[in-house]
């Protein structure tokens, strides 16, 4: 069916509108495929996230070059969107109109993303029922943690991962140059 991250991303996204998060959940699972281009559709999606929590923070020039890197991307892959069970056309006009937004500095308000495929959107429904969750919520704008949880964060874990990362990278070139 679709990725557990690409569901959680969602959850996230029309929910407590989280999009620092929907940008973890979805980077994680981007950077674990073997094929992982800068123009993915997953990147699209990753930037849309980025762009709008950039714009609750009124950082409009931020969000506005996120949004069209991720419009470019998005509108160069229309047949990966409707696999990924999402309105493309919908989509972008949606798009279009904040880009038009961020260009007239409108404050941030709550968007969702046209999902096509009602097995989806019943998964999603199903899933947020479950948890006492509210699908479509508008963003909670006196959150501020999610706000700007960039800056309030615990960041150990990511730094730890980094760390794990560069490791076994310095390991497999040493490695390498003594093979």
């Amino acid at each position: 069916m679709y990725p557990n991250a690409y569901v959680d991303y969602l959850i996230h996204f029309h929910t407590d509108r989280d999009y620092f998060e929907c940008h973890e959940i979805l980077e994680e699972y981007w950077k674990s495929l073997p094929d992982r281009g800068k123009h993915s559709t997953w990147v699209g999606l990753i930037q849309i996230a980025v762009s709008l929590y950039h714009q609750r923070r009124n950082n409009f020039s931020g969000a506005r070059k996120m949004l069209a890197s991720a419009y470019d991307i998005l509108q160069a892959n229309p047949d990966t969107l409707q696999q990924l069970g999402l309105a493309s056309d919908e989509l972008l006009k949606r798009l279009e109109e904040r880009l038009a937004a961020l260009d007239s500095q409108q404050v941030y308000h709550s968007i969702d993303l046209p999902i096509a495929d009602p097995a989806l959107l019943a998964h999603c429904q199903k899933f947020c029922d479950e948890r006492g969750l509210v699908f479509g919520s508008p963003s909670d704008l006196g959150n501020a943690y999610i706000c700007n949880k960039h800056t309030v964060r615990d960041r150990r874990d990511v730094i730890d991962k980094r760390k794990e990362e560069l490791d076994r990278k310095t390991a497999e070139r040493l490695k390498r140059s003594t093979s």
